[in-house]
């Protein structure tokens, strides 16, 4: 019994049991789904994850991990973080060198107050609360709305002010 502790199964270990092919498609496939899921998410302010964001996040993460397959060795698992990797970085890369990537992989920045005036419905599209805006603003040293030319809620949930002159 002791010696199945003290003798790994290194060829186990290291084995690749499913094709290669396969593990790339898996690994392509979940990156773009999650990738389209999370572009078209509404935003959070401040960039902050609620709850029920953590909560999505994890969901996604173990659905993803099952329709992975399961491989059982270190080296399935490498090829598709590898994977992975690639794309985040071939995505990034296309983004920055061409514009319709980028328009296509980050959303813009969505104005939410305009010349003193709250847009609601810019804020009700991006579950955006009046109290949630205030907090934001007062962070930034502002307490009445007639001091904001325009603040855009930004892609990450940051809420950037411009103040009148």
């Amino acid at each position: 019994m002791i010696t199945k502790f003290a003798q790994p199964d290194w060829a186990a270990l290291f084995a690749v049991n499913t094709p290669l092919a396969e593990l790339g498609a898996r690994a392509t496939v979940l990156y773009v789904v999650i990738l389209v899921l999370m572009r078209v998410m509404p935003r959070r302010t401040g960039g902050e994850l609620a709850t029920i964001d953590l909560i999505f996040l994890l969901l996604i993460a173990g659905a993803a991990s099952n329709a992975f397959g399961e491989y059982k060795s270190v080296t399935e698992g490498l090829l598709l973080i590898g994977v992975l990797v690639i794309w985040d970085y071939v995505l990034n890369a296309a983004s920055y060198r061409f514009r319709f990537i980028e328009r296509l992989v980050s959303a813009p920045p969505i104005p939410v107050v305009r010349d003193g005036k709250l847009l609601r419905r810019n804020m009700r599209r991006e579950f955006l609360t009046e109290e949630e805006l205030m907090s934001s603003l007062r962070q930034q040293e502002i307490t009445n709305l007639e001091e904001v030319k325009i603040a855009y809620i930004e892609a990450e949930g940051a809420i950037t002010v411009v103040r009148r002159r």
